[in-house]
C-alpha cells in the first residue's frame, strides 16, 4: 500500500472544510417558515407511523326506546298457608295406633291415630243402662199421674196427693234427661279416642308415638291445609303503597327455579326496627297438586312484583362501563372522537339496561370494546352489515392520538 503524503492529507482537509462552510451559509439564508414546515412534516410522518399501529375495531349503536316492566323486588320465606296443629282431647289414654306419617296426603275426616277405648266403652255401657232405668221410672211415674188425674173428678184423692204424683213424674223426667246427657257425654269421649283430619292436606310433622299415655291437648300432628303455600315477603315501606291485592309476583328459589304467585294481603303494620312490611303471596302451585314442586315451607326466596310497563331508553349492557364506581358510555362525537359520558342506569333485562339520565336517543355510543378506549380517542366509523340494530350500529376503527398504551381515561 502506498502511503499518503502529508501534502495530500492537508489538501483533503481543506476541501472538507470548504463544503461544511457552504452548508452553514445555505442554512443561514433559508427562511424560518420553510424550516418549520420541514420539521412539521417530519413530525406528522412519525405520528402517522405510530397511530397506524394502534387500530382497534369496535361496534357502535344508537339508544332505542323499549317497553320494560315496572318491578318491585322483595325477599322472604315460603310458609304454609295454614298449618293446623292436631292434638288429643282424651285425657290419660294410651295411644294404640298411628296411621299416618310425615309427608302423607290425607283427606278430611280420615283417621290419623287411635287411643285405647276399653274404659270409655264400659262407661258408655253403664250410661246406657242408667238411661234405661231412668226411662222405666219415668214411664211408671207418668202412668201413675194419668190414673190420678182420672180419679181427681171423683174426689177420692186430695189435691196434695195429686201434686205428689205430678212432682214424681217431673222428677223422673229430669233424671231421664240427665241419664241421656251422660250417655251423650260418654259417646263424645269415646269418639275422641280417634284423631281425625279436620281438612285435606299434607302431614308436615308427627310427634305421636304408639304406647304413650298422653294428657288432653297434647300435640300429635301438624297438617298443611290443602297443601297451600304462601310467600311472606318483606318490602320497604317506601313502595308499600304501590302494592295491591291481585298483583302478580315472579318468585325465584335458591336453586334457580321460578314460581308464580298472586298478592293476597298487604300487612297493615310496618316493623319499627327494619321499616319493612310483610305481604302475603299465594303460590300458584300446591303441594297436593304438584308433588315434585321445588317449593317447601321454610325456604328463602327472592322475587319481583310486576306492576306494569313503561317506555324507556335502553342500551346493550356491554355499552355501559363501570369506572370508579360510576357508569359511563363512550359517545362518538361529530369530530369522530370518543367522549366519555357519565350516565345513570335503571332496570335491566337479559341483555339491555335502562339509561335514565345523561344520554339522548340520537347519540352514538360504542357497544363493544369500550374498555380499551379513552376520552378523546379518534375514531373512524364504517357500516356494519352484521349488526342487529342496523342502521344505527357501526364498526369503528380507533386510532390512538398518543404513543402511550391505549386504556380507559377519566374526565378531568
Amino acid at each position: 500500500m502506498k502511503k499518503i503524503s502529508a501534502k495530500t492529507a492537508i489538501l483533503a482537509l481543506c476541501v472538507v472544510a470548504s463544503v461544511l462552510a457552504i452548508g452553514v451559509e445555505v442554512a443561514a439564508v433559508m427562511p424560518p417558515p420553510a424550516a418549520a414546515e420541514l420539521a412539521s412534516a417530519h413530525a406528522a410522518s412519525a405520528a402517522d407511523a405510530v397511530t397506524t399501529k394502534a387500530v382497534l375495531t369496535v361496534t357502535a349503536t344508537h339508544p332505542r326506546l323499549e317497553l320494560l316492566p315496572l318491578r318491585i323486588t322483595a325477599h322472604g320465606n315460603i310458609e304454609a298457608w295454614q298449618e293446623a296443629r292436631l292434638g288429643t282431647e282424651a285425657d290419660g289414654l294410651r295411644l294404640t295406633e298411628v296411621k299416618v306419617n310425615v309427608g302423607d296426603r290425607v283427606g278430611k275426616g280420615q283417621v290419623l291415630a287411635v287411643f285405647a277405648a276399653d274404659t270409655l266403652q264400659a262407661e258408655l255401657n253403664l250410661s246406657r243402662a242408667e238411661r234405661a232405668e231412668a226411662l222405666a221410672l219415668y214411664s211408671e211415674a207418668r202412668a201413675d199421674l194419668k190414673r190420678t188425674t182420672e180419679l181427681q173428678a171423683t174426689g177420692a184423692l186430695s189435691s196434695q196427693q195429686i201434686q205428689r204424683f205430678i212432682t214424681a213424674s217431673q222428677t223422673t223426667l229430669a233424671r231421664l234427661d240427665a241419664a241421656r246427657a251422660k250417655e251423650q257425654n260418654q259417646q263424645l269421649r269415646l269418639a275422641q279416642t280417634r284423631v281425625l283430619a279436620p281438612d285435606h292436606g299434607i302431614i308436615s310433622a308427627r310427634s305421636a308415638t304408639v304406647g304413650a299415655v298422653l294428657p288432653a291437648g297434647q300435640e300429635l300432628f301438624r297438617l298443611i291445609r290443602a297443601g297451600r303455600l304462601e310467600w311472606r315477603a318483606e318490602v320497604s315501606s317506601d313502595v308499600l303503597a304501590k302494592l295491591k291485592p291481585g298483583q302478580l309476583a315472579d318468585i325465584r328459589l335458591a336453586d334457580g327455579s321460578h314460581l308464580q304467585g298472586k298478592l293476597r294481603i298487604v300487612s297493615p303494620v310496618v316493623d319499627t326496627q327494619s321499616r319493612n312490611a310483610l305481604v302475603y303471596v299465594d303460590l300458584a302451585e300446591s303441594l297436593l297438586e304438584n308433588a315434585t314442586s321445588n317449593a317447601r315451607p321454610g325456604m328463602f326466596a327472592r322475587g319481583e312484583f310486576i306492576l306494569g310497563a313503561s317506555q324507556v331508553l335502553t342500551l346493550p349492557q356491554s355499552a355501559v362501563q363501570l369506572r370508579d364506581g360510576f357508569s359511563y358510555v363512550l359517545q362518538i362525537g361529530a369530530d369522530s372522537k370518543v367522549i366519555q359520558t357519565k350516565v345513570s342506569t335503571g332496570r335491566r333485562t337479559e341483555n339491555r339496561i335502562e339509561i335514565t339520565t345523561g344520554l339522548s336517543i340520537d347519540e352514538r355510543v360504542v357497544t363493544t370494546g369500550g374498555a380499551f378506549l379513552g376520552d378523546g380517542d379518534l375514531v373512524k366509523v364504517v357500516a356494519n352489515p352484521d349488526a342487529d340494530d342496523t342502521p344505527t350500529a357501526m364498526t369503528t376503527e380507533v386510532k390512538s392520538t398518543t404513543t402511550a398504551a391505549v386504556g380507559p381515561r377519566s374526565l378531568p
